[in-house]
């Protein structure tokens, strides 16, 4: 990856009233991108969380990267209670692209923000270009615990056991950040994970929506279209299991690409998903079914 030209590419904050509800969001600054992605984060983080991997897509893709942040997160506004589904979280992306601009884009979801992204993609088809799934939470296989601390707790009470090892799970999961700058890092972690600290009143109803969330039927549909899909999953993830990766590839029909990591492997490793887009066999597949099904000028010159 040439740091120099990822360098160039900046991540602008910006925000939105819509509804009466302040959203935030990042953009990148190629304002001469020849299309549009959206990188939707996952549980408990933001989109500034994101950063160093939407500017590398930015750069070697030449497209415009918009990185929002979810209701409930990084100083968005949460929705009602009772307006507190996957439907609107999606329409909020619906309303997020009005604002800037974008009729449609390639989206990335990861963990949450695959599920996001899925509803998304099967709301607005005209919409969403393409659809990396990553570590997603759209399958209920993910609730499903195998692990030694469920089995110890689940006969004294199975909803405790499930929270018990889903935290546990996400703990397992920090030493994989190691294999990052780690300064680097936590200057874009902090923020958004500080102010999410100071919101969980309106963070924890989303952690319950998650536990009950269940897009199986609409994976399916996906499945059955045209749509490029590119799942991508961390070998060594513990909150999201492999059996979920798995479940997630045989509805769809479309082959694992499996990644060296846990569950946020993209964070401490920002270059894994452009890598895979332009030098592995499945990412080249997916940009050129893109262009196949859109005309976007994407950099498929070395596409099977």
């Amino acid at each position: 990856m040439d740091y120099e030209e990822t360098a160039r590419i900046r991540m602008i904050d910006e925000s939105f009233v819509v509804d009466g509800r302040r959203m935030r969001y990042s953009i990148s600054d190629n304002v001469d991108a020849r299309g549009w992605a959206l990188n939707v984060h996952g549980f408990f983080a933001g989109g500034g969380v994101y950063w160093r991997e939407s500017t590398r897509l930015a750069a070697k893709l030449g497209l415009r990267v918009v990185n929002p942040n979810m209701p409930a997160f990084a100083g968005s506004d949460a929705l009602q209670w009772d307006d507190l589904t996957m439907q609107n979280f999606a329409a909020t992306l619906a309303q997020l692209m009005d604002h800037v601009g974008i009729d449609r884009a390639l989206l990335l979801g990861h963990s949450m923000g695959g599920a996001v992204t899925v509803q998304f993609a099967h709301d607005h088809p005209d919409r969403t270009l393409g659809l990396i799934y990553r570590d997603g939470v759209a399958t209920a296989s993910w609730t499903h615990r195998r692990g030694l601390l469920k089995w110890l707790i689940n006969p004294v009470s199975p909803d405790i056991a499930d929270a018990v090892d889903i935290g546990f799970s996400a703990i397992l999961d920090f030493p994989d950040w190691l294999y990052s700058r780690l300064s680097s890092m936590l200057s874009t972690l902090t923020p958004d994970v500080r102010q999410n600290a100071r919101n969980l009143l309106d963070t924890a109803p989303v952690a319950s929506m998650l536990l009950y969330t269940d897009l199986t039927p609409l994976v399916e549909r996906l499945g059955a279209s045209d749509l490029p899909i590119l799942p991508m999953w961390g070998r060594l993830d513990r909150l999201v299991p492999p059996w979920t990766a798995d479940e997630f590839a045989e509805i769809t029909g479309r082959p694992m690409h499996w990644i060296w990591g846990g569950h946020s492997w993209m964070i401490p490793r920002p270059a894994t998903t452009i890598d895979t887009l332009l030098g592995a066999e499945a990412g080249r597949e997916f940009l050129s079914d893109i262009v196949r099904r859109s005309g976007l000028d994407l950099p498929v010159e070395h596409a099977v």
